[in-house]
């Protein structure tokens, strides 16, 4: 792996943990010599894992909007900042640059992108793993979404374990490091409709 995606919060959220586990990650990253691919920003979580891995001297690409850049929302001082004219080009340029995802704790914005992604995989237009750190239980809720629709039927097995969790970054990035992405023939079958 040469670049990571880690979509993530524009605030630092309610609790020490998300921050430090922001710094965390950046650790593990620079530890493997991964680059980060971000959305940009300097405010929030996003900052915090750009300052990490830029104190470290690891490489940073942000991608952000035009409108959000002009809102003065962007970090000056990355590796590299590439300006896009929509978040659909947002998301399609870093999908481009990355070998593998991490959403971190976050809010809309980031259970999107997140979702895209998933969706992406189970498509078949990627074979990247994709992660939620899970850090101080903030998706478990998502996580029992994900595990109902797969008891409803609505997810199948197999895309559920596209979604790969841990608490841990370090753990996390073995999961994805191993990841093997399954053969998924079919998105549903017509004895499921």
């Amino acid at each position: 792996m040469k670049r990571i995606c880690v979509f993530c919060g524009s605030s630092p959220g309610a609790r020490a943990e998300y921050p430090e586990a922001a710094q965390a990650l950046a650790a593990v990253l620079l530890k493997n010599n991964i680059g980060l691919v971000y959305g940009g920003g300097h405010v929030g979580l996003m900052g915090v894992i750009a300052d990490a891995m830029l104190a470290g001297g690891g490489e940073v690409i942000g991608v952000i909007p035009h409108g959000l850049a002009v809102r003065e929302v962007e970090h000056h001082d990355l590796t590299e900042l590439r300006i896009v004219h929509s978040m659909h080009e947002r998301k399609a340029l870093m999908a481009d640059l990355v070998d593998g995802f991490i959403a971190m704790p976050g809010g809309f914005g980031t259970f999107e992108e997140f979702c895209e992604i998933i969706t992406w995989a189970q498509l078949g237009i990627h074979h990247k793993p994709c992660g939620l750190l899970n850090v101080a239980g903030y998706y478990d809720a998502l996580l029992g979404l994900f595990n109902h629709a797969v008891t409803e039927r609505f997810v199948r097995p197999e895309y559920r374990a596209l979604v790969l969790d841990e608490s841990d970054p370090e753990r996390l990035l073995e999961a994805m490091i191993n990841y093997q992405s399954p053969v998924l023939e079919k998105w549903i079958s017509r004895d499921e409709t």
